[in-house]
């Protein structure tokens, strides 16, 4: 692999514009089998970690919410059969490339929207947390495009508080899931994406966070035993 490859490797995680650069880099790269490494590594638990980010979003149907970090547009399929206008955004041009959804399509950063001050009903965001540069500066460009009363709801890994449980999860996607991405994608990427946890901070400093930037009812929950984790809020 390119550059991208080279920073998955070092012991150090990638930061600031290097992260920013080298994100890009691996999800342009592993966007043609990216649905199917995900359906397999998660034994098709993802579909319905994203339905359950689409419930607890909880807006009317006909809100228009946008997907940031949109990947191949799973989040955005889901929105609109639950009767929403969804809007995706991502980085890659890659993934959006691949983007199945039908729905409109920018590339962007997502610290910067390019999107006026409450002009949007809500926001949805899957597993890109942990990839973003600065997740403090993120929650206040949420709280600045989300309508008052308006909603968030930020899907990502999490990591489970039982004993065994935070074992196998050690095991399977520290030295399993490389393995899968080898054989289906992309290694150097793969390899990535199980240490990029260490990105996120603890669940109360996210919630304290969000609580700042302008939300309130901000509510966390451990999905499937703390594999993932699921942040909701409401715009002050």
């Amino acid at each position: 692999m390119p550059t991208s490859s080279q920073s998955w490797d070092r012991e150090t995680l990638p930061q600031g514009e290097e992260k920013k650069r080298a994100v890009r880099e691996m999800f342009d790269a592993i966007a043609p089998r990216y649905d199917l490494v995900n359906r397999v590594m998660t034994f098709r638990l993802d579909v319905r970690w994203r339905r359950r980010t689409v419930r607890e979003l909880a807006l009317p149907a006909g809100s228009t919410v946008l997907d940031l970090a949109s990947g191949t547009g799973d989040l955005c399929i889901d929105l609109r059969r639950a009767g929403h206008e969804p809007i995706s955004v991502d980085l890659s041009f890659g993934m959006l490339a691949a983007d199945r959804s039908g729905v409109p399509r920018v590339q962007g950063d997502i610290l910067r929207l390019p999107v006026p001050d409450g002009s949007v009903d809500g926001v949805t965001c899957g597993f890109a947390l942990r990839n973003l540069t600065d997740l403090a500066v993120f929650f206040d460009e949420l709280a600045r495009v989300v309508r008052p009363g308006g909603r968030i709801a930020l899907l990502d890994v999490g990591i489970p508080h039982n004993t065994f449980m935070h074992w196998g999860n050690d095991i399977y996607f520290g030295k399993v899931v490389p393995k899968i991405g080898a054989l289906l994608s992309d290694g150097a990427a793969y390899r990535y994406l199980p240490k990029s946890v260490a990105y996120l901070p603890k669940p109360e400093e996210m919630v304290a966070m969000l609580q700042r930037s302008g939300f309130t009812r901000v509510v966390h929950q451990d999905l499937s035993g703390g594999l993932t984790q699921l942040l909701t809020a409401t715009r002050r």
